[in-house]
C-alpha cells in the first residue's frame, strides 16, 4: 500500500500489555479515543478484539463469553459479547450515552469511549468523541464507505478530533486484497478533503481472526504500517498547552482573612507572579501576586494545573469569570455564531430562551437563527446564532476545544439540549 496518508514505518514486534492496575501512573500518558461504526461493521468485534489481545480481560469475563459462544455453538469466543452486554442494558431502557473501558500496556493508559453506530445515536457519538484526541472510524471491507461513514467522518471534522483512524474492517471477508483496501481510502480521501480533515491513518484489519488489530498480519504483507494497537500507543497526545494563551476560567472565589483568593483550572497558556491580567467581561485588570499550587506558593503554572490565584487590587471577580495575560484576549461578545450537534428529544426553535453553559459562566440567551432549519430535532448537526443576556468570553473552537465549546441548557428542568462549537468567524468582539 502506498499513499501519504499510510504509515510508512512498519514494526513486527507484538504490543506488551498488561493491567491497567500494574502500570504506575508516572511512567506512560494516558490517550482518550473514540470508536464509531455503521451497525454490522464489526465495532463490537474490534473492540472485543483489541481488550482481549492486549490482555486486558479478566479471567471471569472471558470465561463468561466462552460458556455463551458454546451455548450458540460456535467453536471460538464471540468477543462482541465483552461489550454487546452494554447493548442488551439499553434496550431495556437503561441511560448509558456512551460504553466507557479502560485498558493498558507498557506502553500507555487508554480511556475508550465505545459509541454505538446507529444513525439515532448520533448524539453519542459527539459525547464520546467531544474529549477524544483520537478517532477511529470503521468501515467494512465489503460495504465501504456509507452514508453513515460519511456522517461519523463529519462529526470527526466539527469536533477537530486531532487524529483519525480509517479501520476497514472485515479483509478476511474480501481475500485480503490491497486493491479493496486501496478502493476505501481513496473513497474517504476525497470525503476527508471536503470536510477539511487533517489526514488520517488507514489500516487494514479483521477484528474476528486479529489482523492487524494487536499484533501484525502476516496475510497482509503488502500492508507497511503498524497495527492498529501500535499506533494507539506512538500517536502523539496531550499537546503542550503552555504556550496557548492563558486563559482561567473562576470556579469559586474564597474569602479568608480579608483576602480573595480565586480558584479553578487553567485551561491553557501559563502564569507567573506578577504578571498583568484581564478580568472578563468587566475589563478591569490587575497584577498577579500569589499562585497557590496544591497548597504550595509557587511563581508560575501550567495548564491543565488546578490553582488558586491573589491579584493585588480589590476586583470585583466572580465565578464564571475568565482571568487573561497579554494581548491575545478571547472575543468579547452578547451575538454567537456556532455549529451545533442537538442532544435532546425535544426540538430547538428560534425564538427558544435557553441557558448557556461556558467553561464555569451560565448566561440566559435566546435562540436568533437556525441557519434557514425551521428547527432542530435529535440528532441534528446545524449551525446556530444565540443572542446572550450578558457578554462571554469565547474563543473559536478551532483554535481552543475547551473555551470555544458550550452547551445550551433547558432553564425550565436543566436538561441538557445542544451542544456547540464556536465560530468566530469575521464577527470580531461586540457587545
Amino acid at each position: 500500500m502506498t499513499g501519504t496518508t499510510v504509515p510508512t514505518t512498519a514494526t513486527s514486534v507484538p504490543a506488551t500489555a498488561t493491567s491497567a492496575a500494574a502500570v504506575p501512573l508516572t511512567t506512560v500518558d494516558t490517550l482518550r479515543f473514540a470508536t464509531a461504526g455503521s451497525v454490522d461493521d464489526g465495532k463490537s468485534t474490534l473492540v472485543g478484539r483489541l481488550l482481549h489481545d492486549s490482555k486486558s480481560v479478566l479471567t471471569d469475563q472471558l470465561e463468561a463469553v466462552e460458556r455463551v459462544s458454546q451455548s450458540r455453538g460456535q467453536d471460538t469466543p464471540d468477543l462482541a459479547l465483552l461489550t454487546d452486554g452494554l447493548r442488551a442494558e439499553r434496550e431495556q431502557g437503561i441511560t448509558i450515552d456512551v460504553a466507557y473501558r479502560y485498558f493498558a500496556t507498557a506502553r500507555r493508559r487508554f480511556i475508550l469511549a465505545d459509541t454505538p453506530g446507529h444513525v439515532q445515536y448520533t448524539r453519542n457519538m459527539v459525547t464520546g468523541a467531544s474529549t477524544a484526541e483520537l478517532a477511529i472510524i470503521l468501515v467494512d471491507a465489503r460495504n465501504g464507505v456509507v452514508e453513515q461513514t460519511r456522517r461519523h467522518a463529519a462529526i470527526a471534522a466539527l469536533l477537530r478530533v486531532p487524529h483519525i483512524v480509517l479501520a476497514v474492517n472485515k479483509m478476511d471477508l474480501v481475500g485480503y486484497e490491497e486493491k479493496e483496501f486501496e478502493r476505501i481510502v481513496e473513497d474517504f480521501a476525497g470525503h476527508a478533503a471536503e470536510l477539511d480533515l487533517p489526514g488520517f491513518t488507514p489500516i487494514p484489519v479483521s477484528a474476528l481472526a486479529g489482523d492487524n488489530v494487536v499484533d501484525r498480519s502476516t496475510r497482509m504483507d503488502w500492508y507497511e504500517g503498524p497495527a492498529l494497537l501500535r499506533h494507539l500507543e506512538s500517536v502523539p497526545v496531550g499537546g503542550d498547552r503552555s504556550g496557548e494563551p492563558a486563559r482561567f476560567p473562576v470556579q469559586y472565589v474564597i474569602r479568608h482573612a480579608e483576602i480573595r483568593y480565586y480558584a479553578g483550572q487553567l485551561v491553557s497558556g501559563s502564569l507567573r507572579v506578577g504578571d498583568r491580567v484581564t478580568v472578563h467581561p468587566s475589563g478591569e485588570t490587575s497584577a498577579i501576586t500569589g499562585i497557590d499550587v496544591l497548597g504550595e506558593d509557587a511563581r508560575e503554572a501550567y495548564a491543565p494545573q488546578s490553582l488558586s490565584l491573589r491579584l493585588a487590587d480589590q476586583r470585583d471577580v466572580s465565578r464564571g469569570d475568565m482571568i487573561t495575560t497579554g494581548a491575545d484576549v478571547p472575543a468579547l461578545t452578547r451575538d454567537v455564531r456556532a455549529a451545533v450537534c442537538h442532544l435532546a428529544d425535544r426540538p430547538l426553535r428560534v425564538g427558544d430562551r435557553v441557558l448557556v453553559r461556558h467553561t464555569t459562566r451560565t448566561v440566559k440567551a435566546i435562540v436568533k437563527d437556525l441557519a434557514g432549519a425551521a428547527e432542530l430535532t435529535a440528532n441534528d448537526l446545524g449551525r446556530i446564532t444565540l443572542r446572550t443576556a450578558e457578554p462571554l468570553a469565547l474563543d473559536d473552537y478551532a483554535d481552543s476545544r475547551r473555551t470555544g465549546a458550550f452547551i445550551l441548557v433547558d432553564p425550565a428542568d436543566g436538561a441538557t439540549l445542544t451542544a456547540g462549537m464556536v465560530d468566530l468567524g469575521e464577527a470580531g468582539s461586540h457587545v
